[in-house]
């Protein structure tokens, strides 16, 4: 075999090969998206291998479904209540206890835990053990039935900001109008649940105008919404169900996962290795590791907050969409002019609304501002330490991840010459810099290019300031 053929047949395995990295990369990248969408909600079979129980208690006698509502009520916990919910009525409880002890948080969560506990066909009641404030009271007037331990409160269910001012009216309102419709559904008072919300609304003998209503124990049943017990077997007393096995359910490992992914402090880092890891992406040549990275980074981010019902398609599209864009505005039309910056505006827009929800107050986004921010001082700070670092580790030149100024024949040559010699000198643009162009020094014509992307006029002058090989950087003069 000649040296041609061979040339062509290592040229035609190196495309294979990367043909082949290229799929492999891709879908290590996708896998996190679709490991989070298809297992967050464990399924029935997974969750009956992770907590096994007996198949005599899926018959007549099933068990009592006992699933902690606790400290604050976040996105994270809606897919927990949803899944207990849904392995109780498969596996045929004849009861969910909601073990309820919490300040409150977000309207959203609890609406989504409410519409839950609705759709269920097992019987659902509220262990308030000892507190059910705020988004807590409207989880527990959802259920079929309340039942407070002596020394338990529940209301102030007024919407909040994270100033702990009132929420504005439209939250106030909705938030009224879910308190009350509960209420009537369960045949209770629905002034009582609105007096919860509102404190402009007057019971007498229950509470005055302009006082927020907060039930006690012996108050709540006082005025039928509740009944009293003294602790949790008083409580299956109360149920008719003695005797009856009690499983308690723990959050699994998919919903750990994805509540430590849309975790504020996390949500930053994940954001920044995926743009980060697409810039060094856009200045390799082939598909690699800072791709995967990258990807799997953007996949974890918007797969954790599409389970969590804070991301849909339409902040997915608009990323898409606004990356589509910065790839017409780097590879397309040189510079940055309308296509960066819609594509910023784009890509910015589609993670700030996958940051907030549905009834939203003004710390969720103040957050969602917050997590924008680091995330864009995070990949700013990093990529300038990477371009200005990177092109100079001696390590990496020698493990040959990057290829030095000038290397000897068995692993290649010097592009072009370096021309220290024109460092300082001054000329003038023979054509627009854009940011690229030509321009002449001391009778000798260069191809040159503007300093940080800028645009300069034909005929301009303007001095050299860097020479690296055959790229020389320019700046305007005067």
């Amino acid at each position: 075999m000649n040296i041609r053929a061979k040339i062509r047949a290592i040229g035609r395995c190196r495309a294979s090969w990367s043909r082949r990295l290229r799929v492999t990369a891709s879908a290590f990248a996708i896998a996190p998206v679709v490991a989070l969408t298809a297992f967050a909600p464990v399924s029935l079979q997974e969750a009956l291998q992770e907590t096994p129980i007996e198949a005599a208690t899926v018959a007549s006698d099933g068990p009592i479904y006992r699933v902690p509502v606790t400290d604050v009520i976040e996105l994270g916990l809606a897919p927990f209540v949803e899944r207990s919910l849904k392995e109780a009525e498969a596996v045929g409880a004849r009861a969910v206890v909601l073990d309820i002890n919490t300040p409150g948080g977000r309207v959203d969560a609890a609406q989504r835990i409410v519409d839950a506990i609705k759709a269920s066909e097992v019987p659902v009641y509220a262990f308030v053990n000892p507190r059910a404030f705020s988004a807590g009271a409207l989880i527990a007037l959802a259920t079929d039935g309340i039942y407070m331990v002596p020394t338990a409160v529940m209301g102030a269910a007024t919407p909040v900001t994270g100033e702990g001012e009132k929420a504005p009216e439209k939250i106030v309102s909705a938030m009224r109008s879910e308190m009350r419709a509960l209420a009537e559904a369960r045949g209770l008072d629905p002034r009582i649940a609105e007096a919860m919300v509102d404190e402009e609304i007057s019971i007498e003998g229950v509470v005055e105008q302009g006082k927020l209503l907060t039930l006690t124990t012996d108050e709540a049943v006082a005025v039928g919404y509740a009944s009293e017990v003294e602790d949790w077997d008083h409580l299956v007393q109360a149920l008719g169900l003695e005797g009856a096995p009690v499983h308690a359910t723990e959050t699994n490992w998919a919903e750990s996962l994805v509540r430590f992914f849309t975790n504020p402090a996390v949500a930053p880092l994940l954001l920044s290795l995926g743009f980060l890891g697409l810039l060094v992406e856009i200045k390799t040549p082939a598909f690699g590791l800072a791709g995967v990275v990258g990807l799997t980074s953007l996949g974890l981010f918007f797969g954790s907050h599409y389970i969590v019902g804070l991301a849909g398609w339409e902040e997915m599209i608009l990323l898409v969409v606004g990356l589509v864009l910065l790839g017409v505005e780097i590879f397309v039309v040189p510079g940055f002019g309308i296509f960066g910056l819609a594509g910023a505006a784009a890509v910015m827009g589609g993670i700030y609304l996958s940051l907030v929800g549905q009834f939203a107050t003004g710390v969720d986004y103040s957050k969602a501002a917050g997590v924008v921010s680091a995330t864009v001082m995070i990949v700013m700070v990093s990529a300038w330490v990477l371009i200005r670092t990177l092109p100079r580790n001696r390590r990496l030149k020698r493990s040959g991840i990057l290829l030095d100024d000038r290397t000897g024949r068995e692993v290649g040559y010097l592009s072009s010459d370096v021309r220290d010699d024109l460092v300082g000198k001054c000329g003038v643009a023979l054509t627009d810099l854009r940011p690229a162009g030509t321009g002449e020094f001391d009778g000798e014509r260069l191809d040159i290019v503007a300093e940080g992307s800028a645009w300069i006029a034909r005929g301009s002058p303007i001095r050299i300031i860097r020479s690296e090989g055959y790229r020389h950087v320019v700046r305007a003069e005067g």
